[in-house]
């Protein structure tokens, strides 16, 4: 197809010479907004799918969705923002889904202290996401004398009482996923990457690197099944890892974990000794400005707590925030793990019930949310923060570059949604008085 104007093919974002072909610019961003969020909510569904949680109404607003993003340049920003919205109300329920099949197949998680480095014996690191093929391959390997180890996301496999009574599942390795090459490279054993978190291998590693389904790197080896026979053997001959102890973490601050806990958290809020809840998690990157995260994180005062999930906790999880007393039952730590992003529905969860118990609205608590954003699915649980009507949120460490300036301004408008500042001091300082 050619523009009739300047006789240049029409791309669909608007013409160079004329700006009058393809669509107009806020209709692109919000269908692009809508896109990405498709995308990381089929991600979710995928994860979903395979714990056997499926929801005919959430694959029908994909398909749905999906149409309304290549066939009509003509909406509204009114109706394209109220798909966008709907996008993350089915999120929700995917979501909502991928947490019930996690508990259902491996159990209700519970907080459990990680070994962090390395056993002496051959071994396998395991990255990505995916908690059934980290089951599955706990079977195989189990009698093999090969050890199994997570990596990034894969931490809060621990946390789950069904993977974790696998004795060869002796901890974890390594930190987020954009330090995989150098890491990779120290683990001298076989890696197995379960999603698409994972960067083209260095020489060093690439042939006993191995990946599953869709995921797949030049100079690694697809396994398009579940049989993980290959990766067992490569483990076998490579060269065995040391007895090296790194230090000693706890995860599996699961909703149901923290909500146990509700009577005595809402005991200290009235008291006084908490003060204010932080979310601080996300979608990891590598480029400069994440370090606003830690230190965000850093400063905190003592009498809040931390909520944090995703990649992006490894931006803050290297630090001691100590703990806060909660009466009647002791310490807890102030930072608390919930998981992966694919955990991100018992953050809401919390929210949710913290507001029922205050008899407030979530946006009345004493919550501050900042999120770093890197991909899809970080869209997606925006998404669903925003179709919550959850406002305040802080996004960063830079806006999305396919949100245009007038999209910007309606969500900053309607949801008061804010970008990471230069100062993460002044940001705090502006959540603690409440204006945040």
């Amino acid at each position: 197809m050619f523009c009739n104007q300047c006789e240049q093919t029409a791309k669909g974002i608007g013409c160079v010479e004329t700006g009058v072909c393809g669509k107009d610019p806020d209709m692109q961003s919000l269908q692009e907004i809508l896109l990405y969020g498709l995308k990381g909510m089929a991600a979710y569904a995928h994860h979903a799918r395979r714990l056997g949680m499926v929801d005919e109404g959430v694959n029908a607003f994909i398909e749905e969705a999906l149409f309304a993003t290549v066939t009509n340049v003509n909406f509204d920003m009114g109706s394209l923002l109220e798909l966008v919205l709907e996008c993350g109300r089915q999120n929700l329920r995917v979501m909502e889904m991928l947490d019930e099949g996690h508990v259902k197949r491996f159990g209700a998680p519970t907080p459990t202290p990680v070994y962090e480095g390395t056993k002496a014996g051959p071994g396998i690191l395991v990255t990505g996401h995916d908690m059934v093929d980290l089951a599955d391959l706990l079977e195989q390997a189990a009698g093999t004398g090969v050890n199994v180890y997570t990596h990034g996301e894969m931490l809060p496999a621990h946390m789950y009482p069904g993977l974790r009574k696998h004795k060869h599942l002796v901890g974890h390795f390594g930190g987020a996923w954009q330090k995989q090459k150098s890491e990779f490279e120290q683990f001298t054993g076989a890696v197995l990457a379960t999603t698409n978190c994972v960067l083209i291998p260095k020489d060093s590693y690439k042939d006993r690197l191995f990946t599953t389904r869709v995921t797949a790197v030049p100079g690694g080896t697809r396994l398009k099944g579940s049989d993980f026979s290959a990766v067992i053997a490569k483990a076998k001959q490579c060269a065995p890892l040391p007895e090296k102890p790194v230090r000693e973490s706890t995860v599996g601050f699961h909703h149901t974990a923290i909500l146990g806990l509700a009577d005595k958290v809402i005991a200290a809020v009235k008291a006084g000794t908490l003060k204010h809840f932080f979310v601080i998690g996300g979608c990891d990157g590598a480029e400069p400005g994440r370090n606003y995260f830690s230190e965000f994180a850093r400063n905190t005062p003592k009498d809040s707590i931390i909520l944090t999930l995703g990649c992006g906790k490894y931006r803050i999880r290297d630090y001691d925030y100590g703990t806060i007393e909660l009466n009647g039952s002791g310490p807890i730590p102030r930072l608390l793990d919930m998981g992966q992003c694919n955990n991100a529905y018992g953050a809401i969860q919390v929210a949710v019930a913290l507001a029922k118990a205050f008899n407030c609205s979530v946006n009345d608590l004493p919550l501050t949310i900042v999120l770093s954003w890197f991909e899809q699915k970080a869209v997606a649980v925006l998404l669903t923060l925003l179709a919550l009507d959850v406002k305040g949120i802080r996004i960063g460490p830079a806006a999305p570059a396919f949100i245009t300036p007038n999209v910007m301004k309606v969500l900053q408008g309607t949801y008061d949604l804010k970008l990471t500042g230069n100062d993460p001091l002044a940001d705090l300082r502006q959540a603690l008085a409440g204006t945040a």
